[in-house]
């Protein structure tokens, strides 16, 4: 188990410097630059600014000092407003994992608890009721839903606020983010609770007399939580690290609406910190699912 977990790590950080690649060179390759946008400065200003962030350079020669930034820790500061991004990250980052940590428990409890509730209802009322919901919001993109809410329940209705400081406040981004996980984890819960039921063992325990809680709980349950882990362990970084799109659509100050803001301003340093940041949570959220999985199933065996 060690050694693999090694592995893993070596190749994580493989992956992240592939994303890091990638990144830096396709967003270099788009004609203009973060000052081009800057009507008020001068051409003799804009070759300075470009000259003191190393934007005069040659691509490689970019990435190669950008890199070696990365690696003692220094993601540079921002080129729109001179702001460590460490101390931006540090800011927003806590916001949007408040808001995705509700939104993913939501998410994996209850579409677990409906999944194995349509199962062992199958074919009745409330596997009907399920299914609908759960076809109904996975074929929903988040931010439609959440565009609806905003209209409905912020601007016709006046119930919540667009965005404040009180805890209200975070209902309808939550919402927004935990309904298409809730319903796509419901159907795997679903598939992976009738393929449990149907298994020897189960069949085993029900003609032994076990108490039908205890088939359920203890053994079918447990079993058929494997698909959903597979899926809980990148969505948890995805959602932590906050939709772009709900957060802007509710201005959250979250990690999300930064990046989107640092797209629109070709803030180079910024798209490059926050892509590095998600990276390595969806690297790191994925080594943790394996790990997990050995203990939901002690048969897996990684040698």
């Amino acid at each position: 188990m060690t050694r693999y977990i090694l592995k893993r790590v070596v190749l994580a950080i493989i992956t992240v410097l592939i994303i890091c690649f990638i990144t830096f060179f396709a967003m270099n390759s788009i004609p203009g630059g973060p000052f081009n946008k800057e009507k008020a400065l001068s051409p003799a200003t804009v070759a300075a600014l470009n000259a003191r962030y190393n934007l005069d350079k040659p691509i490689p020669q970019q990435f190669a000092l950008y890199m070696k930034g990365v690696l003692h820790g220094d993601f540079g500061v921002s080129l729109k407003n001179g702001r460590e991004i460490t101390d931006i990250i540090k800011e927003s980052f806590p916001i949007s994992a408040k808001l995705g940590l509700i939104a993913v428990t939501i998410a994996l409890v209850a579409g677990t608890v409906f999944g194995s509730i349509a199962a062992l209802f199958r074919n009745k009322w409330p596997d009907r009721v399920i299914v609908f919901l759960s076809t109904l919001f996975t074929s929903m993109p988040s931010f439609v839903l959440a565009t609806l809410l905003l209209l409905v329940f912020c601007i016709r209705l006046g119930w919540f606020p667009v965005w404040g400081n009180e805890e209200v406040s975070y209902f309808l981004p939550v919402l927004s983010l935990a309904a298409y996980p809730m319903a796509y984890t419901t159907r795997l819960a679903k598939t992976s609770m009738l393929d449990a039921l149907s298994q020897d063992y189960i069949r085993t325990a029900n003609a032994k007399g076990v108490a039908k809680w205890k088939v359920i709980f203890k053994h079918a349950l447990r079993n058929s939580l494997i698909p959903v882990i597979t899926y809980a362990g990148p969505e948890i970084a995805y959602i932590i690290t906050g939709s772009m799109v709900v957060e802007t659509i509710f201005t959250v100050g979250g990690i999300g609406s930064k990046f989107v803001t640092a797209i629109t301003n070709r803030d180079y340093t910024m798209i490059m910190a926050t892509t590095i940041f998600l990276a390595t949570l969806m690297v790191v959220a994925n080594l943790l699912v394996d790990i997990v999985y050995k203990l939901v199933d002690p048969r897996i065996n990684y040698d």
